[in-house]
This record gives structure tokens, C-alpha cells and sequence, in this order.
């Protein structure tokens, strides 16, 4: 007697499960879109809390466009009304953030893929030189380099490069790195950016490191007389070394047609695998995978500023900065598996 109660009991129970899911399940209590296979309960449209609905393809695009032209305007606004500073140097921050870096982004996230490593050693505010090796045939790492500072820091600081006399002899070329904040490679501007606090940058291989031939890669060159650390010891600011892998494999410089750079005015003019055998094609450059990683700083308050003018000392100096960076470079090659896949 027992077991069939047992049995009725559970009867009991399967049917009225079944009829509280037929309730559930009436169109009184459920609304939905049967073709995208949403389904809203009455209680929360009654709630007002029912999912929004997707944006089309369309309303994206007219929304990023929308945006964009509010972008334009409101830059033209600036432009017109000059709502915008110069500093002594020709610095335009305004042209910098909104003309010039999104410019980059795209052959920085997109072509090169760049990854940043070591932002930590980069101080929020005050002064600060950071050095690296420089290479590639076309100096793109430079921009490179100040992107990855504006967009990767805390603070997105702007960083100032110390570049060759020959950048800002070009006609268009000249007045867009003034107005980026780059000057002249020369003492007098690199102490008085890193006393005002500026974040600085050099490269001390110069026209050595950048048109250097393939087989050289990753080798860095002399580091000139050092006088990026003269600059760094008479304003007390730290030197950051920072390493960049990658630029190498842009241009493969196989020779060097003479003749023709000195023809030209310029250091040299370059034959890679491309150029000029191609043309305007061959001036594309090759998608390496690019690694920038900034080491710990090196502090120069433990010297009195007179000691920039001991050439021994700044040669120690010197020698300790490059050979950190090398090293760097190694390891970071040590951990490549491919120049275009990383």
C-alpha cells in the first residue's frame, strides 16, 4: 500500500511541473522576436528593463562619422581661433595629438604591431633622457618611439627628440618636426628642454646607426663624445636607456650608391631588396614586428655638474648606456622567433 502511494505522490508532482511550464510558456507571459530568437519576459518589459536592441551596420557608421566631423570642427575652431600654444622650440601640442600621432597609429598598431615594455621607468613628471640605438635606413623609429610614450604613459608625455641638423634643412619635413616638438641635436637645446622638465630623447648613432648595412644590424656604433650624458649631468635628470627591435628589418640596406647621395646632399642613398628596383613600392616599408623596452635609469645626481666636463667620466657614462642597450638588444633578439611574426 505504501509503494503505491509512493507512486501516486509522484504522479502528482510530473503533472503539475508539467502544467508550471505550460503557464511559463503562454504568449501572455512571453514576448519575443522568434527570428533573432530574443525572448522577453512580460515582467520585464513591464520593468522597462528589456535588452537593447543591436545597432545596425548602418547606425555605426553614422555614428563614427558623426563623431568625426564634430572631431574636424572642433579642431578647425582651434586652428581658427588660436586656441592653441607654441612654445620657443615650435612645439604645436594641438597639431601633435590631433593631426600627427593618429596619423602613426595605424602603421604602429597595424603594420609594426609594436609592443611596449618598461613605462614603469619613465617618471610622470620632470625631466628625463631617454637614449637608444637608431636604425631602419628611413629613421621611423624616432616616431615610433614617441608615440609609444605618448600613448603607453600615464600621463601620455610628449616626448622631444634631439634630431639631425639635415631634418630640419627639408622643406615640409622641417616645420612638421618643429612642430612636433623635435629641435636641433645640439647641447644648448638639450639642457634647456631637460631643465624645463622636458621629457628627451636621442639617439647618439645618428646617421652611423640608421644607415648602417643589414649585416650590421643590431650592432650598435659609437656613441659620439657623449655629450647626451654631458646634458644629463649638468641638469641632474636620469638617463633611460630604451632598446628597439624590429626598425632593422624595414629596409634592408644592402649598398650604398655614393655617388648619388653626395649628388643629392644626403649621407647616403640606400639599396635595399625593394628600392629602387620598384619604384614608389619599394619605399613601403616591410612589416617587421617591432619591441621597444626602456631599462631602468641610470641616476646622474651622484656627479657634481663640472664632472661633464671630464671626458673620462662621461666616457664611463657613456659606455655603461650603450652596452646596457646592446645587451638589451640581445636579449630581446633571444626571444624572436621571427623578424615578421615575432
Amino acid at each position: 500500500m505504501n509503494h503505491v502511494a509512493k507512486v501516486i505522490h509522484l504522479h502528482d508532482q510530473n503533472v503539475e511541473s508539467r502544467q508550471r511550464v505550460a503557464v511559463r510558456r503562454r504568449p501572455e507571459f512571453q514576448t519575443g522576436d522568434t527570428a533573432s530568437g530574443r525572448v522577453t519576459s512580460l515582467s520585464d518589459r513591464r520593468a522597462g528593463t528589456e535588452p537593447p536592441q543591436p545597432r545596425s551596420v548602418s547606425d555605426l557608421v553614422r555614428g563614427a562619422l558623426t563623431a568625426q566631423i564634430g572631431k574636424t570642427a572642433e579642431f578647425a575652431r582651434r586652428r581658427v581661433t588660436g586656441d592653441y600654444q607654441i612654445d620657443e622650440f615650435g612645439f604645436d601640442e594641438h597639431l601633435l595629438e590631433s593631426v600627427i600621432l593618429p596619423a602613426l597609429r595605424p602603421m604602429s598598431d597595424m603594420w609594426f604591431r609594436v609592443e611596449v615594455n618598461g613605462m614603469q621607468h619613465i617618471p610622470e613628471v620632470g625631466g628625463a633622457l631617454i637614449v637608444a640605438n637608431h636604425a631602419g635606413t628611413v629613421p621611423l623609429d624616432g616616431l615610433m618611439l614617441q608615440l609609444a610614450v605618448h600613448d603607453h604613459h600615464a600621463k601620455q608625455r610628449a616626448l622631444r627628440l634631439l634630431a639631425a641638423d639635415l631634418i630640419f634643412e627639408m622643406p615640409v619635413l622641417g616645420v612638421l618636426a618643429r612642430k612636433a616638438g623635435h629641435t636641433l641635436a645640439c647641447r644648448e637645446d638639450a639642457e634647456r628642454l631637460l631643465r624645463a622638465g622636458e621629457l628627451t630623447g636621442v639617439f647618439p648613432e645618428g646617421f652611423k646607426g640608421v644607415g648602417k648595412n643589414y649585416s650590421d644590424r643590431y650592432k650598435l656604433q659609437r656613441f659620439g663624445r657623449g655629450g647626451f650624458v654631458a646634458a644629463a649631468v649638468r641638469t641632474g635628470v636620469p638617463i633611460i636607456p630604451c632598446s628597439i627591435v624590429g626598425s632593422e628589418e624595414i629596409y634592408p640596406k644592402l649598398a650604398d650608391l655614393k655617388p648619388l647621395a653626395r649628388l643629392l646632399g644626403l649621407p647616403y642613398f640606400p639599396v635595399t631588396p625593394l628600392f629602387p628596383h620598384f619604384g614608389p613600392l619599394g619605399a613601403l616599408p616591410l612589416p617587421s614586428k617591432w619591441y621597444i623596452e626602456f631599462g631602468e635609469p641610470i641616476a646622474t645626481t651622484a656627479y657634481e655638474p663640472e664632472a661633464a666636463d671630464d671626458p673620462m667620466t662621461m666616457f664611463e657614462v657613456t659606455d655603461q648606456v650603450r652596452e646596457t642597450i646592446q645587451q638589451t638588444l640581445y636579449k630581446l633578439l633571444t626571444k624572436r622567433r621571427n623578424p615578421f611574426t615575432g
